[in-house]
């Protein structure tokens, strides 16, 4: 099991009394560094002591910080050349890396589809085996969080050579990106992958994107939390409480998780996912669970504080005592503690209330047994694995709180763990795969702006690519124009880009599977991510990233007439002679309704049907089909765009529809 730092950590990790130097792992064995870019070598070794550091032919000396670190500044390099050496020597010992390449380096970071693997992805029987190049390397980081910035990895990545052993564990996503871009560029490539299945992007922002982003309560909950917890539990909770009130209308002092409360309670079987209990309205039951344990205490166990553990929730849980709300957490596969301030237990009956939310595969309070215990302040034990009670929950609204210290969904204590490390090391570019967590809900575009500001900021490259993968289809397919949250993280993704400046899409929406939300095509997601890449970090004017709404114009008719641009070759419709997917919408996206697209080279007509158009979409449903593309062939991309009067000229994509 992965470790999760979870309690308030330093930012420094201790430095031992007469620490030989270290280099950090960006710059060890088989590192490669950014060309073009001021080289800054960074490390730890004893504080105050001078250092000579060596890169090749090129020496230069540095005294440690206090804080036990070094940070060595070399010129610019130009790829190529014979591979170089690095060492620092102090009096304390001396640390080489060898084998250091310098050319271009790509960070890879994300959710479940950025992380899913080479060995998992369609073509990785024949991608494995091939996978060998010298001028290839890459770098995984361990999944695991902090509370606050880290200058070290909890655990230390290394890079590895491109080969069957090292390939067929590493994203595939990414591989196939800087494989692709290997081909091209013809410079030696390094790739950092850095992602976690199921995260928010709320988790990878830093303490600034969270304040610009619109997070700010939760940087300051998250700070509270690093010297309070049970406080921060509790302010938390109430805001869970209050969400869970709003969105079913019960009243206060009659929520289930009230001790007095009467659900339809029944025994608990077994601890193990509840899907695995013999009860046929469970076995694929994805949602709301509500679990009870009573406890007795006497008046000696009560006094003082304590610790609740319930072991592992699949996959989210929030938890009460006897009314107060203790802990919650996202991570399916964390051990649940939750620190009880004095008062929260009393002598007599004390009711344990647990709320567990599945959202994939198998839910439910998982164990171990031995995990569930209260651990009281006079260092007694009481086991509590056994005698649950538990009531399905009639409903269960969307966009359940998170607090900010959920390893999944918190407020940047995976950017504080896997990205704050990587300190002033420099990037050609970055590639973004993620959104599906955060689907269903508002104020994505201005998140990912505030992220990738950030992490600019972080990497000293005021201008740094990012390339944005857009999400796949996935779901149910439509039917009929409908709302679809997947569609409106589309249009957000495709927003941020926009107004961007140095950001790109890679559209995906043609390779998903409406059946599996990790589809194994990622040989073609690379190609496009290398593409868009192409033309963000090398500027190829000949290979524009997907073709992609520029503008739309009213017609006299009432019709709409489309001009994309990032085209090659002109559009082409797939199995038909007109295009599918567009929607004709009235005022604030309603009345729509699908409408068949005529092709004239880069442009799309779309006639009017005597009924109002305020705007048009694309592809707008979790799992469209499509059949516009060009000659390249690449999709057009989903699109959401407003529709002005016929005598208001065109508007463009930029402009986002509120």
């Amino acid at each position: 099991m992965m470790r999760h730092v979870l309690a308030a950590t330093p930012l420094l990790l201790a430095i031992p009394a007469s620490a030989a130097p270290r280099l950090d792992p960006q710059f060890d064995d088989h590192a490669v560094i950014q060309r073009g870019q001021p080289i800054l070598v960074t490390g730890t070794a004893d504080p105050g002591e001078t250092l000579t550091v060596a890169l090749g032919d090129e020496h230069t000396t540095a005294r440690v910080g206090t804080d036990g670190r070094f940070a060595v500044a070399f010129a610019p390099r130009e790829a190529g050349g014979s591979a170089l050496t690095l060492t620092v020597v102090g009096t304390s010992g001396t640390a080489t890396a060898t084998d250091i390449l310098i050319g271009d380096v790509f960070l890879c970071s994300g959710q479940s589809n950025m992380e899913l693997q080479v060995s998992r992805a369609q073509d990785s029987w024949g991608t494995v085996p091939a996978s060998g190049d010298a001028m290839l390397r890459v770098m995984t980081i361990d999944k695991t969080t902090a509370l606050q910035p880290q200058t070290a990895f909890a655990h230390v990545p290394a890079w590895k050579i491109a080969g069957p052993d090292s390939i067929a564990d590493f994203s595939a996503a990414c591989y196939f990106t800087v494989k692709t871009l290997r081909q091209s560029m013809h410079v030696p490539i390094g790739a950092i992958a850095s992602s976690w299945g199921g995260t928010a992007i709320s988790a990878w922002m830093g303490d600034r994107a969270l304040k610009a982003g619109g997070r700010a309560a939760d940087a300051a909950l998250l700070q509270l939390y690093t010297h309070d917890p049970a406080a921060a539990a509790r302010q938390a909770g109430k805001t869970w409480e209050s969400w869970w009130r709003q969105q079913t209308g019960v009243a206060p002092g009659r929520e289930p998780w009230q001790p007095a409360t009467t659900l339809d309670w029944r025994p608990v079987p077994t601890i193990e996912a509840w899907g695995r209990w013999g009860v046929p309205a469970l076995v694929d039951h994805q949602g709301m669970v509500w679990y009870r344990r009573e406890v007795t205490l006497t008046a000696a166990q009560a006094r003082g504080a304590a610790t609740l553990g319930i072991g592992v929730a699949d996959d989210m849980d929030q938890t009460w005592v006897n009314g107060i709300a203790v802990g919650a957490n996202g991570n399916p596969g964390a051990q649940r503690h939750y620190p009880l301030a004095a008062g929260t237990l009393h002598a007599g009956r004390n009711v344990i209330v647990v709320n567990v939310d599945n959202v994939y595969a198998d839910g439910g309070l998982l164990g171990p047994v031995d995990a569930m215990k209260l651990e009281l302040a006079d260092g007694g034990t009481v086991p509590i694995g056994d005698g649950w009670r538990y009531a399905a929950a009639e409903t269960t609204p969307p966009n359940v709180p998170r607090v900010p210290w959920d390893d999944i969904a918190g407020a940047g204590v995976i950017y504080n763990a896997m990205i704050a490390p990587l300190g002033t090391f420099k990037f050609a570019g970055v590639a973004w795969y993620q959104g599906e967590t955060d689907a269903g809900s508002t104020g994505y575009a201005d998140r990912l702006t505030a992220m990738m500001s950030d992490w600019r900021r972080q990497f000293g490259q005021p201008t740094l690519p990012f390339v944005v993968v857009q999400l796949s289809a996935y779901g149910k397919p439509a039917t009929a124009p409908e709302q679809s949250g997947w569609a409106a993280l589309r249009e957000e993704q495709r927003q941020a880009t926009i107004r961007d400046g140095h950001a790109a899409l890679a559209v995906t929406i043609d390779l998903g599977d409406p059946l599996d939300i990790h589809p194994g095509e990622k040989h073609e997601v690379g190609r496009r991510i290398a593409r868009a890449m192409a033309t963000m970090t090398y500027r190829n004017p000949r290979s524009p990233p997907t073709p992609a709404i520029a503008g739309v114009g009213a017609q006299p008719d009432g019709g709409v007439v489309l001009h994309f641009t990032g085209v090659t070759g002109g559009l082409h419709m797939r199995s038909s002679d007109r295009a599918i997917g567009f929607e004709l919408c009235g005022a604030g996206g309603k009345d729509c309704r699908y409408a068949l697209g005529a092709v004239t080279g880069d442009d799309v007509r779309l006639a009017g049907d005597g009924r109002p158009v305020a705007e048009v979409r694309y592809a707008w449903a979790d799992a469209p089909v499509v059949n516009l593309f060009d000659a390249s062939p690449l999709p057009v991309g989903p699109f959401r765009i407003a529709v002005p009067t016929p005598d208001h000229g065109l508007t463009t994509a930029g402009q986002p529809i509120r």
